[in-house]
């Protein structure tokens, strides 16, 4: 898909293989590209012997997100999704918080207030690998909501959803496998329900406010940092999530006023100065 998408937009790249032992190619990539002032990792886990490498190579290096030793060479390490032992982080200088996330430039256009609850958008990763949605739908099937699941195409529980999903339902459930724009869909709800990434942080951003289901562990401390924000509810770990004590009666006008007042989308430009700062 990121093939296609650079092709598509006239992009020059070169194809190197990451995995590749760190020093052992990067070298040869800045010679073939011209030898780049700028290098940007969203790697997670940048090895020192890769940075080192990129250093030699005469580039600056700036790094998203990154736990590896690598990143202590790094001019920036842009970390707006790690909300848990940020002193540990290294870098020269790491910028963290919600105001350097690059969240989706379409949802300025569907930037609106919520007032009540009456349409409920489930939304818990394209594969959800847990089956999460499954268990979601079959709670809401006794609620008196309009309910939205999407899913995406690398989905493993379908037979398992179409089974809970055609059994009689309270709900109005519909079930969408992916859509065009999730800024369009999430215009259409009052709540969302969503894993521990960037979508609650897209849904903040449009007014949704949000019940957070961590999907994996790393999720954890980023959905007790959306509830300390105040636009989304953190239901805990899938493995220990209690629907009998799992609630929508939520305050959504107080939330949704919230997302929108601590929340914009201004993320990419703080980013995009940074870099031009580096090249001057």
């Amino acid at each position: 898909m990121t093939l296609n998408i650079l092709t598509s937009r006239g992009f020059e790249f070169t194809i190197y293989n990451p995995d590749a032992p760190g020093g052992s190619w990067e070298g040869a990539f800045a010679e073939t590209t011209g030898s780049p002032e700028v290098w940007v990792n969203d790697r997670l886990d940048t090895t020192l012997e890769h940075a080192q490498a990129v250093v030699r190579a005469g580039a600056r290096l700036v790094t998203f997100d990154d736990r590896g030793d690598g990143a202590e060479l790094a001019d920036f390490n842009i970390s707006a999704l790690v909300f848990g032992e940020i002193n540990r982080l290294k870098g020269r200088e790491v910028r963290s918080g919600i105001e350097y996330m690059i969240l989706n430039p379409e949802i300025e256009r569907y930037r609106r207030a919520r007032k009540t609850t009456s349409s409920i958008l489930v939304t818990l990763g394209g594969a959800d690998t847990h089956g999460v949605t499954v268990r979601v739908a079959s709670w809401l099937q006794s609620k008196p909501f309009a309910v939205t699941i999407v899913t995406g195409p690398a989905f493993q529980h379908r037979e398992d959803l179409h089974t809970v999903l055609s059994k009689p339902s309270l709900a109005r459930i519909e079930h969408l496998a992916g859509v065009h724009s999730m800024a369009v869909e999430m215009n259409r709800h009052d709540l969302a329900i969503t894993g521990g990434g960037l979508t609650p942080f897209e849904a903040a951003a449009s007014g949704l406010p949000s019940i957070v289901i961590a999907n994996e562990l790393f999720e954890i401390p980023v959905g007790r940092a959306l509830q300390e924000f105040g636009f989304s509810r953190f239901a805990g770990h899938h493995s220990s999530l209690d629907f009998d004590t799992l609630s929508l009666d939520l305050p959504i006008e107080i939330m949704s006023q919230t997302a929108l007042r601590r929340t914009n989308l201004n993320g990419s430009h703080r980013i995009s100065d940074l870099l031009e700062d580096l090249l001057r």
